[in-house]
């Protein structure tokens, strides 16, 4: 996998121009020394600055971390950014900017940019630290082996959460001594995962790369819900090239996925995340505000209870959420083991209408916009169904790989609703796995296509 932090540099890009051409606007409009109501050519003033940060960008093309490195790294990044940039400023003036042009503009709006640049930064930063301090925004890692590779690896993890990784302890071999205390074996690694709420393996250990162990290491972790990541400090991989050319970088070290799939990609997730976000707050602020009150009314005159119905769920990478729906049903004590049959006698005659038009997911797009699902994506099932299915179903727990959707491709195949059999359930993986690993972005168009207008009959639907 190429590195996922080069793959954003776009992003950063745009977020850049877009201070920037914010700051052009605010001094050009309320500088105190300078009146810009009339500066001529204004448009050109703009047009100039956008191509001169693009060029900085261009010139300076060192690596950004941006998710990884410590606030001070990052104003050094763009400290040295903002020095190409006010060179780039002043040449490029002098060829294409009338003559006269007006030098203290060009100070104050590059000034204005960096200084607003410090500050939303900074910002970001302490959103970053909150969310690594409430677990929102890391990994929980178990690293296979207790060498020093392993030692230094965890010391490396420890002493940088902006990383985004949680050291949970470590792992070792059947029958291997060790005087370091450790989690268990791998063996045991489904009871430890469930334990200690691991979602992730760092491997270092040259033993584990050849293709026989990877192929072991890797049924044990696909049917554990575990992602996989071979781990090399940086300059190391030339004598490994047997496991793969492509692979991600985390700045103190290097690291190769061998379970990797389309949605692994930072960049891919950015634009599914952005995409989500549009999509969730279209539908809250032009469908959900106004239909919300009325079937609020409708439930709480049909029958006692909330209108809400919150289910613990699970999501991606194993973590559980709390899923949003309409309640259907009366209050009863079987809705987090049971699944609604055909003609089931605690759903309500308001409930009947509301699932069968598929209103009662209506709040889900509440988890959407808050980043617990995707708009599309595997449907996320109660937390005794993953229990159960992935006892039954080998690799079961992979579809947690990427984020639940409220509509899915197994859905639009007909495979929702009831699962009363086992092949229903095995089905509905089949395509879930399809989805995870050949997923594109037009597939997911083309699955809320289907979702809106299909008129393929939900041959198991309840």
């Amino acid at each position: 996998m190429n590195s996922d932090h080069s793959g954003v540099k776009f992003f950063f890009l745009l977020f850049d121009l877009l201070l920037l051409n914010i700051s052009v606007y605010m001094v050009s409009h309320s500088s105190p020394v300078y009146d810009y109501v009339d500066l001529p050519g204004r448009n050109l003033y703009i047009l100039h600055a956008n191509i001169s940060e693009l060029l900085a960008y261009i010139l300076y093309s060192k690596r950004n971390y941006f998710f990884t490195d410590s606030y001070t790294e990052r104003v050094k990044a763009f400290s040295v950014r903002f020095i190409i940039l006010l060179i780039t400023l002043f040449v490029l003036a002098e060829i294409f900017l009338p003559k006269g042009y007006h030098k203290g503009f060009l100070v104050e709006y590059t000034g204005f940019f960096f200084v607003v640049k410090v500050i939303v930064f900074y910002f970001i930063y302490k959103v970053q630290q909150y969310r690594y301090k409430k677990g929102y925004a890391h990994h929980r890692v178990a690293i296979l082996g207790v060498g020093n590779p392993d030692l230094i690896l965890g010391k490396l993890l420890n002493d940088n959460p902006s990383l985004g990784f949680k050291l949970a302890g470590y792992l070792t071999n059947k029958n291997y001594q060790s005087d370091f205390a450790t989690l268990g074996e791998l063996n045991d690694l489904a009871a430890l995962s469930e334990k200690y709420k691991l979602n992730m393996i760092f491997v270092t250990d040259p033993a584990y790369f050849t293709k026989e162990n990877t192929r072991k290491l890797l049924s044990i972790c696909n049917e554990t819900g575990l992602r996989v990541r071979y781990i090399l400090m940086k300059g190391y991989w030339s004598n490994y090239n047997h496991i793969g050319k492509k692979r991600e970088s985390a700045r103190y070290f290097e690291m190769f996925n061998p379970q990797q799939i389309p949605l692994d990609s930072l960049t891919l997730r950015v634009q599914k995340r952005a995409f989500d976000i549009l999509f969730s707050t279209g539908v809250i602020l032009f469908i959900f505000s106004w239909l919300f009150p009325l079937i609020s009314i409708m439930i709480k005159l049909n029958s006692k209870g909330p209108v809400f119905f919150l289910q613990k769920r699970t999501g991606i990478n194993n973590k559980t959420f709390k899923c949003f729906k309409f309640r259907t049903m009366t209050v009863n004590k079987e809705s987090d083991s049971r699944q609604a049959q055909l003609n089931d006698s605690r759903i309500t005659s308001i409930g009947s209408f509301l699932r069968r038009t598929n209103i009662d997911e209506l709040p889900q797009f509440v988890n959407v916009f808050l980043g617990n699902m995707s708009v599309v994506g595997p449907r996320p099932h109660m937390l005794k169904h993953t229990e159960q299915y992935a006892a039954l179903i080998q690799y079961y727990k992979v579809r947690h790989f990427v984020k639940p959707g409220i509509t899915g491709w197994a859905q639009v195949n007909g495979y929702r609703g009831l699962t009363d059999e086992l092949w229903k359930m095995e089905k509905r993986v089949e395509y879930d796995m399809e989805y995870l690993e050949k997923w594109n972005f037009l597939w997911d168009f083309k699955i809320i296509f289907m979702t809106l207008f299909g008129n393929k009959a939900y041959e198991n639907a309840g």
